[in-house]
């Protein structure tokens, strides 16, 4: 089962033509999709969509960029949804770090990443990460409380080094279109040293564009371009790649079935 493993198709991006953007998934070989929540705002709109679809799932968390100083009062109610392990869910996220946009200060986003990856542990789910310019913040965490489900390093962008790191630690590396973008050469030598057997397809739409696409709106259906890449950067049949990465998906989110 060959899925996107991280796209927001909640955003309002795609409100005009979701149908036929789920159907171009389909015919691109691409069967499904993880919908990764942002924050409480958006915890219901995932639920339904993905209930309304049989080819979609669903993770519940506070992703650093939208997370406030209210956000820890909201860890309660994150805590009671995921308890009742609703039908679609398959993991906690989109949680992490972000050095960058995230309005709250790192050491609040450390608490908030943490209280969220010990729910994940509490509920046996594993997690995805957003992580940005604090690599080094996040796998201290990881050291402080290891995963017991496991999690993905969504649209992974580092180095040979930072991978082999969270590899050490039992994550997957979510790949994306940074691929295909030849001067990304830093991940692309990474993604190619990588296991194949840890690696997951995503595209991370609407956002994330390939190369070539650049301005123009993400969506699932580029999953089987970015694996076409993979196919080429690893010197592997399309189609042995595309099993893999499809075990790679169900042996993570074990809740997909």
């Amino acid at each position: 089962m060959l899925i996107d493993s991280h796209c927001h198709l909640d955003f309002p991006e795609f409100d005009q033509d979701r149908e036929q953007v789920l159907h171009r998934a389909r015919m691109s070989g691409i069967q499904g999709a993880i919908v990764p929540a942002i924050g409480p705002e958006n915890w219901r709109r995932v639920m339904q969509l993905c209930q309304a679809h049989h080819q979609l799932w669903f993770a519940l968390g506070i992703h650093p960029c939208f997370a406030t100083k209210e956000s820890f009062a909201q860890l309660e109610k994150l805590e009671a949804l995921l308890g009742g392990l609703p039908s679609k869910l398959v993991a906690v996220g989109e949680c992490g770090l972000d050095g960058v946009n995230s309005p709250l200060l790192m050491p609040e986003q450390i608490q908030l990443c943490l209280e969220q990856m010990q729910l994940a542990n509490r509920f046996n789910l594993p997690v995805l990460f957003h992580i940005r310019k604090a690599h080094h913040h996040l796998l201290a965490l990881l050291d402080r409380e290891p995963l017991k489900a496991g999690g993905v390093v969504h649209g992974f962008s580092g180095s040979t080094q930072v991978a082999s790191e969270y590899l050490r630690r039992g994550l997957y590396l979510g790949v994306g279109g940074v691929i295909t973008y030849p001067r990304a050469s830093k991940t692309r030598t990474a993604v190619s040293s990588a296991p194949l057997e840890r690696l997951l397809l995503e595209t991370d739409s609407p956002d994330m564009p390939l190369n070539g696409h650049q301005g123009q709106r993400n969506e699932p259906q580029q999953a089987a371009l970015v694996l076409q890449e993979l196919s080429q950067l690893l010197d592997l049949p399309y189609s042995s790649i595309a099993q893999v990465l499809s075990q790679n998906h169900i042996r993570l989110f074990k809740r997909l079935s």
